[in-house]
Order: C-alpha cells, then structure tokens, then sequence
C-alpha cells in the first residue's frame, strides 16, 4: 500500500494567485512585480485582426513576430493553437506562450481548453512559473476564470512511471499568477477586490484534484490494485474527510447474498470486496442520493475470454470506481449540504477451475435470478447488486459509472460517455452538470422494445442480448436499471471515455477521469 499511496496524487501544490494590474499596457510593469518563467497569453482570431492589439500588450518587436507567425499561418489563434517565443529580454520572463481561444473565445470551455494547452507547452519547456492575464471579456468572469484556472492545473498532469530507471517526471507548475485588470476586479465588489475570484479557485482546485486522483488510480495496473487494495484505499480516503466507510469481503458478500458480485469475482485468487461510503452533509439521513461505480480491478473476459490485443487496457475496467474516489475529495474539501451513499462492487474477471460459465443462472442480492450467457458482461452483474445494496442503505435516486461496454464505441467512439435513465428530470439535471464541466454527454433512448431484448426464458433476466451486436449499450444499461426498478436511476457509460490509447485534444494519455467534472457540479453546483 506504500507503494500505492506513492503513485496517486490527492492534492496539487501549484501556488495560484492574483495580481491587479491597469490593463494591458501595464503587462511589463506587472511581470516586474512576480518572478515568473513565462507570460501566458488567451488569444482570440479577431485579436490578432487588430494589429494595434498586440501591439498594446506586448513590446513592438514580439507583436511583430506575433504578427508574422500569423502570416506564416503559424499562430491564427484557434482553440488547440499553441506558440512559445523567447522573450530575448523585452520582457522581464524567458518565454511568451500563445494559446489559442478559437471562435468562441469568451466560453468557460475555451478558457479551459486553452488553459489545458497553454500548461502542457509550458511544463515542455521548462516553464514552471506562469502569469496568465485574464482574457478581456463582458460580465461577471468568475464561470471562466474557475474554467481557465481548472484547465491551467489539469494540463500539468503527468501519469506514474514504474521504471526502474526513469527519469523524474517533468515538474509541475509551481506557480500560477492570474493578472485582472484592477476595474475588472473592483466590478465584483469585496473589500479586497480579489476577494471575488476565491470561490473559483478553490473550486477549480478541488475538481483538478478530483480528476487527477481519479486519472491515477485508473492508471495502476492490476497486480498492484486488487479488490482489497481498492477497498484499503477507499477507507483510506474516507479516513481522511471523516466520512464513514464499511467494505464486506467474500465471505459477507455471500452471507449478504450478493450473488452477483460472488460468481463474477469466484475465478479468481484474488476475492471480491463490496465497498460503502456514507457522506452525510445535513442533519437528516434523508434525500438520499446513490452513486454506483464498477470496480473490475481486471477484466479478462473470464471464460467468454476477451481477444489478447489490447487487453492490457482492463486495468482501466474499474474507471468507474476511480470516479466516485475522486468525487470524495470534492465531497471532503466543498462540504456541500447533500447525504450521499457510494457504492463500489469490486472484483477481478478472470478464467479459471472456479470461474462463473455461460449458461449458469445466479440469484442476485435482490432475489432476482440471471441467465449468464457472456462472462464478460461481467460489469452490468455487479452493479446490480450494488445498486440493489445502494438502496438497502438508503438511496433515493441513483446514478451508476461504468466502462460497461465496448458498443458505446461503436455508437459515440472515444469522444462522448452514453446516457441511460428512466427518470427525464434526472436525465436532464446530469445532461446540464455535464455541459457545464465542458464534458461531453449523449443520451441513448429507453425504448420498451430494448428491455424485450434481454428477456429470459429461465430467469428473470439474461445478462446479453442474443444479438448482442445490437444497441449493445443500450441493453447492457438496461439490464443494470431492472434493478434499479421504480428508484430514479441513470446510467453514465464510459466504455470510450474513461481511458485514451494517446492523448487527445485536452484528455492525456491513459485514464481521463471523465464524469469526476460532471458528477461535481451536480452535486455541489461549483
């Protein structure tokens, strides 16, 4: 476990600030005030339109280079745009980084995305002390200046390393110093103007935190994460905001009569875990809210095994329970007046003497009976007794995270997280959370047609559809909501979204954290 703990990051130290400044033309004046590496600049297309722009912000020699890098087709400031120029001592740093804010520069998500890549240049560089003016923008900035402080911490991510010999990873940000313009500032009242940024910095601090917890514990590989490594650390983080975690190993797992998590977990030596958390932010255990996650520490498709390439991906397969981890240190640091029940039904799939078959029926903790005609859909079993446990322990409405399948890949590939719910309100508060995280959602229909397709003719229920090509994720939410039943319930599936084969856009490499973002502001409206 000490080696674990070495490999999940659960704060970030880089130093985030204001400076006041009078408007552009006191960016040289302003860089004298705070010892930095390099003056970042937002840059929008229609900016650099106006060559008397540049020329107001920067010292006529690098506004002419900015000029001519737009001319070369170089630097047009679109969104993803990146440039670094040295300074050459017109300014009191080593480099200028260019990002671009595309077409709608004044969105929270441009500000994100552009602070994303403006990092990652940086931190390639060696520049590790940043000052960032604010972009010049109409109304209340506190929306943006949370997203552009996110993005700025979240590109600074760097995913372990267990070679025996690698280098340390590239630093991280060590300083970050926002520049407003003093009216800006004033505009949003305190006695200390920059008192009016405090709450999106400490929010956009926590979900960073959130995101890269997550985006590391998705990352460990299976021999060092196990379902009891996975429980450890759960009451280890819940230990640590005093909120009350209970984990049943195999043997209460049977006598609870979770036989779900028991048959998909039996194969292998290493045996299940049924892990609670209990955050309780009123006075009344009432208005419960249930978040599910799957935590298959390792998928190997048990007996209906999987195709070797690419299998070294499953160590991703408990993406979902990494999710609801993160969320803890949101739910620790925000303190925000809601009781929530997480689930996490954790277990190795994998093919041996012991191992759960195709054809085999096992009763579920609801008392409900499955007709098991794929091992690998091994996610939709466990997190039916999870959710029926969510309910045991009180919760009213119910949101599960899973890399459930791979069919989400067919329909979205890695770009967006499907949707399944059987409540419109719930399936709408979700869709909103989401495009406020600037994290990408789609929902799928629930049609009666598709709950006719896993209908069994042993059981109550069979565990894939027979033509299990067909709106694959669609059948496997679904079959995860039957034991949901009358409870609001809606199903987030990350099969495409929670892990990258390469970095895209502004996802890294290997675990995303994707739903941390989304599932925060729900919770806690940052």
């Amino acid at each position: 476990m000490d080696n674990l703990h070495n490999l999940i990051k659960d704060d970030i130290h880089t130093k985030l600030y204001f400076v006041e400044s009078d408007g552009a033309a006191d960016a040289a004046a302003m860089l004298q005030r705070v010892a930095v590496d390099a003056l970042v600049m937002l840059v929008a297309p229609v900016e650099l339109d106006d060559a008397a722009t540049m020329k107001e912000r920067l010292p006529a020699p690098l506004a002419a280079e900015v000029a001519g890098m737009r001319e070369r087709d170089l630097f047009g400031g679109r969104l993803g745009q990146v440039q670094a120029l040295p300074t050459l001592g017109l300014l009191p740093c080593r480099s200028l980084v260019l990002s671009g804010l595309g077409p709608a520069a004044s969105s929270a998500d441009a500000w994100r995305d552009a602070g994303v890549y403006a990092a990652r240049a940086a931190l390639a560089r060696g520049l590790q002390r940043l000052a960032v003016p604010l972009p010049q923008a109409a109304g209340d900035v506190r929306e943006r200046v949370r997203a552009l402080a996110e993005g700025l911490l979240l590109g600074g991510y760097r995913m372990p390393s267990f070679a025996a010999a690698a280098q340390p990873s590239p630093p991280a940000l060590r300083e970050i110093a926002l520049v407003a313009d003093r009216a800006d500032l004033a505009a949003l009242g305190g006695d200390d103007a920059a008192e009016g940024f405090a709450q999106p910095l400490e929010a956009a601090r926590v979900l960073a935190i959130a995101t890269q917890y997550a985006r590391d514990l998705t990352n460990l590989p299976g021999n060092v994460l196990v379902p009891d490594t996975l429980a450890q650390e759960a009451a280890r983080v819940a230990s640590r905001y005093g909120m009350a975690c209970t984990v049943l190993d195999e043997a209460a797992i049977k006598e609870h009569g979770m036989g779900g998590l028991y048959a998909v977990g039996q194969g292998s030596a290493n045996p299940p875990r049924m892990i609670s958390i209990r955050y309780q932010g009123t006075d009344t255990w009432d208005d419960v809210v249930g978040l599910v996650g799957k935590g298959i520490t390792f998928d190997t498709g048990g007996i209906s095994l999987k195709k070797p390439e690419g299998m070294e991906e499953m160590i991703s397969d408990m993406g979902g329970a990494a999710v609801l981890l993160g969320l803890l240190h949101v739910l620790g640091r925000l303190k925000p007046k809601i009781n929530l029940v997480v689930v996490i039904p954790s277990a190795e799939n994998m093919p041996s003497g012991r191992a759960y078959r195709p054809g085999d029926v096992i009763t579920m903790m609801s008392g409900h009976t499955v007709e098991v005609l794929n091992t690998d859909a091994e996610g939709r079993i466990v997190l039916g007794d999870g959710i029926h446990y969510a309910k045991q322990l009180g919760a009213q409405r119910i949101v599960d995270v899973a890399t459930l399948t791979g069919a989400v890949l067919i329909t979205l590939a890695d770009v967006a997280t499907g949707a399944l719910s059987n409540n419109e309100q719930l399936q709408q508060e979700i869709l909103g959370a989401a495009r406020q995280a600037g994290e990408k959602v789609w929902a799928f229909p629930n049609y009666p047609e598709y709950h006719e397709m896993l209908k069994s003719e042993v059981a109550d229920i069979k565990n894939a559809s027979s033509r299990d090509r067909w709106a694959g994720s669609i059948t496997g939410g679904l079959f995860i909501g039957f034991f949901a039943g009358d409870t609001p319930w809606l199903h987030l599936d990350t099969g495409g979204t929670a892990w990258l084969w390469n970095e895209r856009d502004t996802q890294p490499k290997g675990g995303t954290g994707a739903m941390v973002r989304t599932l925060a502001h729900w919770l806690c409206n940052v």
